[in-house]
């Protein structure tokens, strides 16, 4: 799944083309660099990869997310519907804006179920935010019909999903505004890094703005700049995007390895008898990062777990009990352990909607378990490693069933 697992010369070449300048910062010192912009050829890259109209680089998917929330006017007292299933960025970008987390079941496809989106539906609500779990697709006809009847705003978190698409679109260019995150693990590193996509230019202007203190970026003066807005520094710096344009060049590549490794696990997955696989709206259009299937129940989805790990096949995620990506075990979330206060209006309308049951959501996590895909595995190793998880799967389900 992650770029650093095939780092290389090109990306030494093209941070050694800043060292050479020395100037690190994205903005501003046009005669000493000599040239050499980075972030701006990053930006390019990915306006040409995704087909979006706008790029702005910032320094991490959680500030792609901020930025992108406030460049769209989500702010105090608005809601944001999102999955159960997420990183916890997803929520925290809401509250850092002033809005309200309105936290909603997902279904097979580990993304936003549109009926009970639907249902969470009130006055205050300002925006859908799918996120792209796992690099595959929401079911996004459905959740943009829903945006467009109630005239909200859909807002696609994807930043587990660069080089992933929908009917032929890339995820990000659907909704207002699209995130990524370039960070270690991702398929595409800066190191650190995220970006924001549009096709509205207002909205990118904001974002460009808002990522630098508000500058306005109009002349090549950044002393001279004037403020339009309040703005934050969540820039990327030239370091960072010039790994990160190594990489963009590499993208086709690293799909072709991911998907054909994701073809030989699931080919050899999908003959054990009991096993499912998470319902994928638009197959084509998987970036194949992972391979997410079902246990019959969650004992023998959690037993299966461990039995891989034991073996020494890493790289398993059993979501259900992981402190970062599913709400069950986000503690400061529903404790409201904040290091800083909250309005009382906010930290009330989080606390209401954080300590929800989720019956439907933890029916199909307790039994889920996503097993990342490697770049550096040969198609022998994928095979052997494919076989061997298969192995020890059939002898889980064979136990479970005997006992039971």
């Amino acid at each position: 799944m992650p770029g650093f697992e095939l780092f290389g010369a090109a990306e030494r070449k093209e941070v050694n083309d800043v060292l050479e300048t020395g100037i690190l910062m994205r903005y501003g010192f046009d005669a000493a660099r000599k040239g050499s912009w980075k972030a701006k050829e990053l930006e390019q890259e990915i306006c040409k990869s995704t087909g979006a109209g706008y790029t702005q680089l910032v320094s991490s998917g959680t500030a792609a997310l901020t930025t992108a929330m406030a460049a769209l006017g989500i702010g105090a007292g608005d809601e944001v519907i999102m999955p159960t299933f997420t990183f916890v960025a997803s929520f925290e970008c809401v509250l850092s804006v002033g809005a309200i987390p309105v936290l909603v079941d997902i279904d097979d496809t580990l993304t936003l179920d549109p009926a009970a989106v639907e249902a969470a539906i009130t006055p205050h609500t300002k925006a859908i935010m799918p996120v792209h779990m796992c690099g595959s697709m929401a079911q996004m006809d459905e959740l943009k019909a829903i945006c467009d009847k109630h005239k909200i705003i859909l807002l696609e978190d994807a930043c587990q999903a660069f080089g992933a698409s929908y009917k032929g679109k890339a995820l990000g260019t659907i909704g207002a505004a699209g995130t990524f995150s370039f960070d270690f693990v991702k398929i595409i590193t800066c190191a650190e890094g995220g970006a924001v996509i549009t096709n509205n230019e207002e909205v990118y202007k904001k974002c460009d703005q808002y990522s630098d203190h508000g500058h306005d970026h109009a002349g090549k003066d950044r002393g001279a700049d004037l403020h339009p807005y309040l703005g934050y520094n969540y820039r990327i710096s030239e370091l960072h995007a010039a790994v990160g344009l190594a990489q963009m060049r590499r993208l086709n590549e690293f799909l072709t390895i991911q998907k054909r490794n994701h073809s030989i696990i699931y080919n050899v997955l999908k003959t054990v008898e009991g096993l499912s696989f998470r319902r994928i709206p638009d197959p084509a259009g998987d970036m194949c990062s992972f391979i997410s299937f079902f246990l019959p129940g969650e004992e023998m989805a959690r037993a299966t777990a461990a039995e891989l790990t034991a073996a020494g096949v890493g790289g398993n995620f059993y979501w259900y009990d992981n402190n970062w990506h599913y709400v069950r075990k986000w503690q400061h979330l529903q404790s409201g352990s904040w290091m800083h206060r909250l309005p009382e209006q906010q930290k009330m309308q989080v606390m209401h909607y954080s300590n929800r049951a989720f019956a439907a959501s933890d029916a199909i996590m307790g039994r889920c378990i996503s097993s990342s895909i490697s770049l550096l595995w040969s198609e022998a190793e994928a095979q052997e490693r494919a076989e061997k998880m298969a192995g020890i799967i059939k002898s889980v389900i064979a136990k479970h069933a005997v006992s039971a």
